[in-house]
């Protein structure tokens, strides 16, 4: 393998045949394969810990190229599935990790499928081809891991049916992988996404050429039929807001490309790129490996399959990243947010990310910048660690770092040891921070902001990018001993909403805000009839964050109204004049930070 400084380089698909335990390769729908060839790709170095392995689990109808170029290329795949994320200095960096992807078992690239001859015949297994499951697939990645001296993953990666792969492994042997990043996946499949695949398995068999999966010998494959399939399949991989903007109801006229022979009637833009999709798809697959895997991913269910999902997710000891794609009706949001909220109630390390893109559940192929950055954050460092490990962050960067704030200290001194931390609106993780050196706590952050994601992620603590203000419905009732909501209540949309909020999922809530009643805010509205700017925001008001503006007697009168106690106060102030008022008991006059901490009655 060759590389240069921006990419891969020229690769080589590898086949090796597994070493199986006796009695061959159990399968979990009860069938057995005595041999099995696996075709991968390898990039980068191993470390002599062998402590750098990223593996890559292809979705649906990938392969093992997944970054580099082949020489010559192949036709009908000249291009490498993720060359955008995987390479020196990119998403999952080359220069640093020993990244592995395999051709899944049931393919048709290299790794034992339906088409490959098999051993008791000689001759291509075709319909004797037994059923394989998600689990199937994941131990045959472990088996490839093992013949190659390799006992553990720093991480497994995957999209889309890639993604239940990761979830499967993680579950199945927990102790064999440190990280998980799940993309675009979910726990099992809609019905709707099952439906699309019932009709593109009909389309196949429906096909004359078929012979009932053993064509291999006739001369002709049920091209047509698999074409037909990969276009309604192809329909899903797409959102609305794409389809419109790429083809909206355009036609092609006769003779306008040699691609649309038939000039009897102009062709909807969008028809001839489906049978476009088809056609290609159709040379470079076999219609039974589509078959079987397509059923894969439709049977693969893990509440099903382990009795339910927090039995299931108690098993898991790796950290675990799910990435939903905003625009995704194949595995929608919703879905991952359940996946995520299953993890974090079976005790899971989990973090959560909403991808926002346009191009449907094709996105993590197609639309990588984020991406890239996420992953890059959430992966294991090895080697040498630089000051900074983001890529081309844009948007706000300025301000991804916060400056310091008085009230961190005093609310790490109201945490006790060892507990369930929420920081809701956590910005770049300063508090999480501050609370895993000071009080070994290791805590949650939510929040909105993608660079604040990013940065959360990079210093190793968990979060939920959500809008707080829609509340917190991914994380269950009770589930922290505290919530906090620091400098952050005025600044969102529903105050009552997120305070009452903050006090179901956790016990105990920790509150600061800056006070508009300290005496230089209403010296300076009285004298001058202008808004306050304060040293926790100097910014004026048309550029502030904080659109809820309050004072402490507010903040007091609605803690009242919603029965909820307040149990203990610190008023912060600067300059001596305000440390009078609050030493004579005019907090609200003196105090220009409150600090209070909360529970329900």
């Amino acid at each position: 393998m060759t590389q240069d400084t921006d990419s891969i380089g020229v690769v080589n698909t590898e086949i090796v045949r597994l070493d199986l335990p006796e009695g061959g390769f159990k399968l979990d729908d009860g069938g057995c394969l005595s041999e099995i060839d696996v075709a991968y790709e390898t990039y980068g170095t191993l470390s002599e810990a062998k402590d750098n392995v990223v593996y890559i689990c292809h979705a649906l109808t990938g392969n093992a190229h997944a970054a580099g170029r082949h020489e010559p290329p192949d036709p009908d795949e000249p291009d490498a599935w993720w060359n955008e994320m995987v390479g020196p200095g990119k998403g999952i960096d080359t220069n640093h990790y020993f990244v592995i992807c395999a051709n899944i078992l049931g393919g048709c690239k290299g790794t034992t499928g339906p088409s490959s001859i098999a051993p008791e015949t000689d001759s291509p297994y075709g319909s004797t081809f037994p059923n394989v499951s998600a689990g199937d697939i994941v131990n045959a990645h472990v088996l490839l891991l093992k013949q190659l001296g390799i006992e553990r993953v720093a991480a497994a990666v995957g999209g889309s049916f890639g993604g239940m792969q990761v979830i499967e492994w993680v579950i199945r042997f927990p102790d064999t992988i440190d990280h998980g990043i799940v993309i675009a996946a979910a726990v099992c499949l809609s019905a709707q996404g099952i439906a699309f695949d019932i009709v593109g398995r009909a389309a196949i068999t429906s096909d004359p050429d078929w012979k009932g999966g053993d064509y291999y010998d006739s001369g002709s494959a049920p091209t047509q039929g698999l074409a037909l399939a990969r276009r309604v399949g192809h329909i899903t991989y797409l959102s609305r807001e794409i389809m419109a903007d790429k083809f909206g109801r355009e036609k092609w006229r006769a003779g306008q490309s040699d691609s649309v022979p038939d000039s009897r009637i102009d062709k909807f833009h969008v028809e001839t790129y489906l049978e476009h999709q088809g056609e290609k798809f159709s040379r470079r697959f076999d219609a039974n490996s589509y078959l079987h895997i397509t059923r894969a991913m439709d049977e693969y269910d893990v509440a099903s399959q382990y009795g339910d999902l927090k039995t299931a997710f108690e098993r898991v000891r790796s950290k675990v990243l799910i990435v939903a794609v905003s625009s995704d009706w194949l595995f929608p949001p919703e879905q991952s947010e359940e996946l995520a909220n299953a993890l974090l109630t079976a005790g899971t390390r989990v973090s959560y990310c909403l991808l926002n893109a346009p191009h449907g559940h094709d996105a993590f192929l197609v639309d990588v910048e984020y991406l890239s950055e996420v992953i890059r954050a959430f992966l294991p460092w090895v080697g040498p660690r630089p000051d900074s490990r983001r890529i081309g962050l844009k948007g706000g960067e300025e301000n991804v770092d916060r400056v310091k704030r008085r009230d961190l200290h005093k609310i790490s001194q109201l945490i006790e040891p060892g507990s369930r931390v929420l920081d809701l609106g956590c910005g770049n993780g300063e508090l999480l921070t501050r609370l895993a050196e000071t009080s070994g706590v290791q805590g949650v952050g939510v929040d909105i902001d993608i660079h604040h994601v990013i940065r959360v992620i990079e210093r190793g603590h968990d979060i939920f990018q959500a809008d707080i203000d829609s509340g917190l419905s991914m994380i269950p009732d009770g589930a922290y001993d505290y919530a906090i909501l620091s400098e952050t209540l005025q600044a969102v949309r529903k105050p009552h909403l997120v305070l009452n909020e903050m006090l179901r999922v956790a016990d105990q809530g920790i509150v600061s805000f800056p006070n508009l009643g300290y005496w230089r805010n209403r010296l300076r509205l009285s004298m001058f009839g202008r808004m306050p700017t304060t040293s926790l925001d100097a910014k004026p008001w048309y550029e502030t964050d904080n659109i809820h503006p309050f004072t402490y007697r507010d903040f007091i009168g609605l803690c009242r109204q919603d029965n909820i106690k307040i149990l203990d106060t610190v008023c912060l102030t600067s300059g001596l004049l305000g440390r009078i008022f609050v030493a004579t008991g005019l907090s609200n006059l003196g105090a220009d930070l409150v600090l209070i901490r909360v529970a329900k009655e």
